[in-house]
């Protein structure tokens, strides 16, 4: 009970509350489109990860090759690529330019017009492109460099008649609020709302990261913390809610941009293995994402529990829970306990009168840092039925002592990521691994491997 008193002054004392509304889809935001960070990125694809994703797109700029400015023949790769270094533009920008403006990278018979236009520019809806004065912008290569150096001029000038971050512009009839730089470039190069939000739909559908479930996120400069689960991100209300469930170094930071494509998901307010009481007077252990209602209050006279730590559950929240096993007289060890063979020195994890081996050291320290171990007879174990052995904990990272590949925990799978490179773009960090021996991960499941979005 100490223990519980403890967790609720923690919950007190370090709450990182998180502004939550009820946004269940990703919305278009006509003042936030993309972060400056997506624009200025120029090192968020190499050379060859742009060929491999023009490689799975329908059109044909996978072979497509052109003269750069000093007449020397490249891929469409290399140009993009050569460009976004030279002017510190982001790719993956460069690639949506491209689609927006022509449709080029998914259209399988373009024509030559458009590759000679790629991005549009220097020519506006009333412009004549067979002009002789727009000539010098004409060519594919020669649309891809004006498309990253302006960019760059955006960013970098001072005329007074260029859109900038923090003002309100008129545009289509709506003032128009420019959170960042990164937006008001899109609006200096295309003044319409239409199409900046196709640019949005068409950057969203490409290059919206998916992280593994239990995946914890935090936007750059913010303090609130996420939980991806399903394909949503769940808002932790406060540390506490955190840290009994998780380890805080496994935090991945993440653009805002990055973290507001996914969906919000209801919020995880309490911490695990708190006592909630609903407006009805029925009373919950909380145990992950289940709500467990003791049977009666002599079960929770009896198991210790004192109503000054009971916390409210409004019916709306509990609507949001599982529903799980009743606890009763009969549930040996409600909230889980870890049981040593005092002869054998086995380990086991006991919850509600079922007993599941932890096969090894590692999962042991893992999956239970703070762990204390009860020593008990092989007679008393004998009076648990024996379950499924313990599984390493989701949402950690790992390598096997003899192995190179190093897998993300999700789900109850062991999901290999593709590549260091692959590693390090997602955010994780290498001191965050954990070595493990073989028999450690013999139990799980290999699941898909972590890639980045754009490969597929």
């Amino acid at each position: 009970m100490k223990k519980l008193k403890n967790l609720i002054i923690l919950s007190l004392v370090l709450s990182l509350f998180i502004p939550y509304s009820p946004v269940l889809a990703i919305e278009f935001n006509n003042g936030y489109i993309i972060s400056d960070s997506d624009l200025t990125d120029a090192y968020s694809m190499s050379l060859n990860d742009i060929q491999e994703f023009l490689d799975r797109r329908n059109g044909t700029l996978d072979t497509y090759r052109a003269l750069d400015e000093n007449g020397v023949d490249k891929s469409a790769a290399e140009l993009i690529w050569q460009a976004s270094i030279e002017h510190q533009i982001n790719p993956k920008f460069l690639l949506v330019m491209l689609q927006k403006e022509q449709s080029i990278v998914e259209d399988d018979t373009p024509t030559q017009k458009q590759y000679d236009w790629a991005m549009g520019y220097g020519v506006c809806d009333a412009c004549d492109p067979d002009d002789p004065g727009l000539i010098i912008f004409k060519g594919f290569a020669t649309q891809v460099e004006m498309m990253a150096s302006r960019n760059r001029w955006y960013i970098e000038s001072t005329e007074g008649w260029l859109r900038k971050a923090g003002q309100t512009y008129t545009i289509d009839g709506h003032q128009v609020y420019m959170v960042n730089q990164a937006t008001a470039n899109l609006y200096n190069y295309t003044p319409h709302i239409h199409g900046n939000y196709v640019f949005w739909k068409i950057w969203n559908n490409w290059f919206t990261q998916k992280y593994p479930d239990e995946s914890m996120l935090q936007a750059e400069g913010e303090a609130g913390v996420w939980l991806i689960d399903n394909g949503v991100r769940r808002p932790f209300f406060s540390k506490s809610a955190l840290i009994s469930r998780y380890d805080i170094a496994n935090v991945i930071s993440v653009s805002k941009a990055e973290l507001e494509k996914y969906e919000i998901g209801h919020p995880i307010k309490f911490s695990n293995y708190s006592i909630l009481e609903t407006p009805m007077g029925n009373v919950f252990l909380l145990v992950d994402n289940e709500l467990r209602k003791f049977a009666d209050a002599e079960v929770l006279r009896l198991l210790g529990y004192n109503p000054e730590e009971f916390e409210f559950l409004s019916l709306s929240d509990f609507a949001k829970y599982d529903l799980g096993e009743p606890i009763t007289m009969q549930s040996a060890y409600p909230t889980g306990s870890l049981l040593q063979n005092n002869q054998t020195g086995g380990v086991y994890y006991v919850q509600d009168g079922l007993k599941h081996p932890i096969i090894t050291k590692d999962i042991l320290k893992l999956n239970y840092p703070q762990y204390n171990l009860t020593q008990v007879s092989p007679e008393e174990l004998s009076k648990f039925p024996n379950q499924d052995p313990v599984k390493l904990k989701n949402g950690i990272l790992v390598k096997a002592e003899s192995g190179s590949a190093v897998y993300v925990i999700s789900n109850e799978q062991k999901r290999p990521i593709v590549s260091g490179s692959v590693f390090e773009k997602l955010g994780y960090r290498w001191e965050n691994v954990h070595i493990v021996d073989e028999k450690s991960l013999s139990n799980l499941e290999l699941g898909a491997v972590v890639d980045l979005d754009f490969k597929n």
